[in-house]
């Protein structure tokens, strides 16, 4: 008979999980959009009743950086999930194409490569709008997805590691 290990929580509830410490790696370049999703994270933390000083926040420059710090932190080894928000809106030019390329290969790799769950929370869409009613607008906030996400990825990795 084999086990299941589902990282979705009962009732939609999230699993607790003791002494997380969590790095959260925001982008400056469309301050307002990540700021947003920033925001949106850290009140799932607070409701879930994480200390603050156990959710740091760090700020790079735009989204190629992210993979950069999360590299960085997850060498520190003093977190057990990083979440990385950004926000890339398509323009006229091939730019949005490579920086969405980028960033997403970087993090897939991180996650291939590393021990620490590094979750995706970049945006990456057409308008500034669409961007909005994903940062807290019409459509929720994707922040508080990808603290949820971080959570459970540790609760995952912690149930994985108690087999």
């Amino acid at each position: 008979m084999s086990t299941i290990l589902s990282t979705a929580a009962p009732h939609g509830k999230l699993p607790k999980v003791e002494g997380m410490r969590v790095a959260i790696v925001q982008a400056e370049w469309n301050e307002h959009i990540t700021g947003a999703l920033t925001r949106g994270a850290l009140e799932v933390f607070k409701q879930e009743g994480f200390p603050r000083e156990d959710v740091q926040v760090f700020k790079v420059p735009g989204a190629v950086e992210l993979t950069f710090a999360a590299s960085q932190l997850i060498e520190a080894s003093l977190f057990d999930a990083i979440i990385v928000f950004g926000c890339v809106i398509r323009g006229g030019t091939p730019h949005f194409d490579y920086v969405c390329q980028s960033v997403t290969q970087g993090v897939t790799s991180l996650n291939a490569d590393c021990d620490i769950p590094v979750i995706f929370g970049v945006l990456t869409v057409d308008t500034e709008q669409d961007a909005i009613d994903r940062a807290g607008g019409s459509l929720g906030n994707k922040g508080t997805e990808a603290a949820e996400a971080a959570i459970k990825m540790h609760d995952f990795k912690t149930r994985v590691a108690n087999l």
